[in-house]
């Protein structure tokens, strides 16, 4: 049995002109035929003559340059109307005909230069064959003879069409992959953003309390050692995202943080001198797609905020995995303060509501009365068993 696909494949594999040729040789063929003599197209009304030499030449005209149509579109459009002219004008009528509006066609969608002049030239033709056949005995009328051209104008009309049409295809293709690529760069951003900055706005704020324990050796090496380890998460992570940015890359592990990594934030907030209260509740989801990935984003960028305009305050952290949603809410009371905060631009929280909105969840950032401020985002696609489990869930450190 024939594999359909790999013949399909081989075929397009062939040179354009290869491919081209077989519709040529068909017509040719079919134009030597004595059942199809002056069975071809008829304008002029010329009587039908019997084939000779020229008429062998008025084929081949018509039919062989069919191989190189769209390699070489005008020449091969000049050869076969010349070709036709001749057909018509000695009155063959010659099966090859259906050359003509087959070009016109071609040479409406392919042809790249010339196209008004083409046009110009092909009617400026036309009238020649048209009195060059009234001159040779032809009963043809005016109206017939403008219905003909109607037809071929009509054949490079459907030819200009399908080239607009594709050149709108090429275009909408080109504009999807522009914003594939705007999406993407985006996303790379906020990456970035959610990595750099929670991690950088630690650093910063351990390294300005450093500066008060010099009297503390203990405390200082403690509070050295929580900058080197926010460091190496900041490079890991990093890496982990240029991984992402890899054409090779295939092989590592998936993006979306564990749950648990929740609580490592928690800790390293904590040791930049921020009092946390962590809360979870529910069990997680074995597999939560992006949502694990997009409640971990928030808290991420809750505790950073935190961080920079309420330093030392007490911040709440409540993670709650329900049957079909994760619902996270982190809000500080205000009595810190935001002396050390690096400043930002607040694209964080809009490009958490974005993502949380590509979910079809809700998100919201406001001031508490207390001077704080209040992160609450309800992502759906949570999937754990509702209540209080072990471990993890329904745990408050």
């Amino acid at each position: 049995m024939i594999d359909r696909r790999r013949v399909l494949d081989v075929w397009r594999r062939l040179d354009v002109t290869v491919r081209d040729l077989p519709l040529g040789v068909l017509l040719l063929v079919a134009s030597l035929l004595p059942s199809l003599q002056g069975q071809g197209t008829e304008i002029g009304g010329l009587p039908t003559r019997p084939a000779d030499a020229l008429a062998g030449v008025a084929a081949v005209l018509q039919s062989v340059p069919l191989a190189v149509r769209r390699r070489w579109t005008l020449l091969c459009l000049a050869l076969v109307s010349l070709g036709f002219a001749l057909d018509q004008l000695r009155g063959y009528h010659l099966f090859a005909g259906a050359a003509l509006p087959i070009v016109l066609i071609n040479a409406g969608n392919h042809q790249d230069k010339y196209r008004r002049a083409t046009q110009v030239a092909g009617t400026l033709a036309y009238v020649a064959m048209a009195v060059g056949l009234n001159a040779r005995g032809g009963d043809e009328t005016l109206v017939e003879y403008v219905t003909f051209y109607l037809i071929l104008a009509l054949a490079w009309g459907i030819g200009a069409w399908m080239r607009s049409a594709r050149a709108a295809e090429a275009e909408r293709r080109a504009r999807v992959a522009e914003d594939a690529r705007n999406a993407e760069r985006t996303r790379i951003a906020r990456e970035l953003h959610d990595v750099v900055t929670h991690h950088v706005t630690a650093m910063v704020v351990q390294s300005e309390a450093a500066r008060y324990l010099t009297a503390a050796p203990e405390r200082l090496d403690e509070t050295l050692a929580a900058v080197s380890d926010t460091g190496r998460r900041a490079i890991t992570d990093l890496r982990h995202l240029l991984d992402l940015l890899n054409p090779d890359h295939g092989t590592a592990e998936p993006r979306t943080p564990p749950v648990g990594r929740v609580l490592t934030l928690v800790e390293q907030t904590r040791r930049a001198g921020q009092p946390v209260e962590f809360t979870e509740e529910g069990t997680p989801a074995a597999a939560t797609g992006s949502s694990d990935l997009v409640a971990y984003r928030v808290v991420q960028e809750a505790l950073t905020n935190a961080l920079k305009y309420d330093h030392g305050g007490r911040t709440s952290v409540l993670v709650r995995h329900g049957e079909r949603e994760i619902t996270v809410e982190v809000g500080t009371d205000g009595s810190g303060t935001g002396a050390a905060s690096p400043g930002g631009s607040g694209r964080g929280l809009a490009g958490l509501r974005e993502r949380v909105d590509v979910l079809g969840g809700e998100f919201s950032a406001d001031r508490a009365r207390d001077g704080g401020f209040v992160v609450r985002a309800r992502i759906p696609g949570g999937g754990g068993s509702g209540g209080v489990s072990g471990g993890s869930g329904g745990s408050t450190s």
